[in-house]
């Protein structure tokens, strides 16, 4: 039921647009806005809105799917019943999710500095695994059949991910690591490789377990159930 003017389409034309075109092809593009969303697959043939225009720039992307939030949990201590440091909810467009929930994350790793011959810096958990896994859960999960949200929950001694939906088409809790990709969002993943998101389809774990070995941190841990993922990372000892 959405249309355009549930669409923040400013920031469309001076943001996607041109990410998505080359640019002579970007300075000559005569064509107007609705094209240019048709074009990109971004809107039906009709002028309606698809459902990754809405989650990418949508004005209230709640509006149509209320799961489309990340909920961020800071807990003293090892047990989801301790007290809560901070909590934040983080809606709106796709990009500002993941731009504020890596905000969050280089505000809560920790740095420790040992001092020898040289002085060698160590973060409790590397930044670059917890982007990938955050931005993994908002490109892959389920958006239309839960009002969920993606659960970031970190705890004194773990980060816990909850991603809503299971995995997805040829993906098998075996070949997630082998680089075997399919997508539920096949809109948005395409958006946020254009977006410079996305480095490469299919890398993502695989970086992410990698960032956690030269950092010292024990192996990415994982639940895949039929209506849920959860990755769990243990902190650097």
């Amino acid at each position: 039921g959405s249309t355009p003017d549930d669409l923040d389409l400013k920031r469309f034309e001076a943001e996607y647009v041109p990410s998505a075109t080359s640019p002579e092809a970007y300075r000559e593009d005569g064509r107007s806005t609705m094209d240019k969303l048709r074009a990109l697959r971004l809107a039906t043939p009709d002028g309606s809105p698809t459902n990754g225009a809405v989650l990418l720039y949508g004005l209230d992307p709640r509006q149509s799917f209320p799961g489309a939030y990340v909920q961020f949990l800071r807990i003293e201590g090892t047990a989801l019943t301790d007290p809560v440091r901070s909590h934040k909810e983080i809606w709106g467009p796709l990009r500002d999710q993941v731009r504020q929930v890596e905000e969050l994350i280089r505000l809560n790793v920790n740095t420790s500095a040992t001092i020898g011959s040289t002085r060698v810096e160590q973060t409790d958990y590397p930044i670059a695994a917890l982007e990938q896994l955050v931005r993994n859960a908002l490109i892959h999960r389920n958006y239309e059949a839960t009002s969920t949200p993606v659960k970031v929950y970190w705890f004194d001694d773990r980060v816990e991910i909850h991603n809503p939906g299971g995995l997805f088409g040829t993906v098998t809790p075996e070949t997630i690591w082998q680089n075997v990709t399919d997508y539920r969002n096949p809109s948005i993943a395409e958006a946020m490789k254009i977006l410079g998101l996305v480095d490469r389809f299919g890398f993502g774990m695989v970086k992410a377990n990698s960032s956690l070995a030269e950092n010292g941190n024990p192996p990415l841990e994982f639940d895949f159930q039929p209506n849920f993922v959860l990755f769990t990372v243990r902190a650097a000892q």
